[in-house]
């Protein structure tokens, strides 16, 4: 299996992230999303951040041109129907994801891969919704994507070992570097990573330091480039409690019950930088 154009679900930050890194290395991509307005605004995000790029010379304006040509906009999933591989990077909803994959793979030709760009959900359970669960597989990039290096690549109980290797050789060209990992609520980073936030919270509701001092301690004394509070803010404290509360469900282990301050924040709709306040105010 060799992956030559890609298809992609959802034109949102991860999608058109997606396809920014597709599009500059010469994959061509169709991004499709609900409306043309949605479409339109992930281009011009990808317009916006190769625009950056150029002002730091790190590109050329034909380099620029070169890419956004590769990127088709559709609302129509039809579009999707000769490409190789289709990532799916709609909204982490379990409901919402399952019924994209149901129209997938009804329309596409058996041989397509299928991926979800899911951060938490399971691989193998989206897998068996499908009728080409052998050929489907995640992939996890990590935000941003066009400057993030790590793509997880998780094998549902199905995956077989053609579609993992397609797809770890797409990673590849991709300029990104793969980790394999096997199928588990929130994989490898995720696994480690939210349950550190939500400690960092049990720490600041216990008033042991400020916002500020936790996250310099972090940064300074475990290398960390961005404090656990300002990345729980990047993330969204929604996504972080839904997270945390995903592992509790599955896990059934009481160290991962999300901390009272936690669910207080997103009770009140302080979400982090998307809502403008978080454990920070922007």
């Amino acid at each position: 299996m060799i992956i030559q154009k890609v298809g992609i679900i959802g034109a949102g930050t991860m999608g058109n992230g997606i396809a920014q890194a597709c599009a500059v290395v010469g994959i061509p991509v169709v991004m499709v999303d609900i409306s043309e307005a949605a479409v339109a605004k992930g281009i011009a995000t990808v317009s916006g951040s190769l625009d950056r790029l150029l002002k730091k010379e790190k590109i050329t304006e034909a380099d620029k041109a070169a890419a956004l040509s590769k990127i088709q906009g559709s609302t129509r999933y039809e579009d999707l129907q000769d490409a190789d591989l289709v990532i799916e990077a709609a909204t982490e909803n379990q409901d919402l994801k399952i019924k994209i994959l149901k129209q997938l793979d009804g329309m596409l030709a058996p041989e397509v891969i299928i991926a979800s760009n899911t951060s938490s959900i399971s691989i193998t359970q989206l897998a068996a919704v499908t009728t080409r669960a052998d050929r489907f597989i995640g992939m996890h990039f990590f935000n941003p994507v066009p400057m993030m290096a790590l793509v997880e690549i998780i094998r549902g109980l199905q995956t077989i070992d053609a579609t993992h290797d397609a797809v770890h050789a797409l990673a590849t060209a991709l300029g990104k570097t793969p980790i394999t990992v096997k199928n588990a609520p929130g994989f490898v980073v995720n696994r480690i990573l939210v349950p550190m936030i939500n400690e960092a919270l049990f720490v600041l509701s216990e008033g042991l330091a400020t916002p500020d001092d936790i996250d310099a301690g972090m940064k300074l004394g475990c290398n960390q480039p961005i404090g656990p509070l300002a990345l729980a803010d990047m993330i969204g404290l929604d996504v972080c409690l839904a997270v945390m509360e995903v592992y509790l469900r599955e896990f059934g282990d009481s160290k991962y019950r999300p901390c009272p301050l936690l669910k207080e924040l997103v009770a009140a709709g302080r979400l982090g930088r998307k809502t403008g306040h978080g454990v920070y105010q922007y």
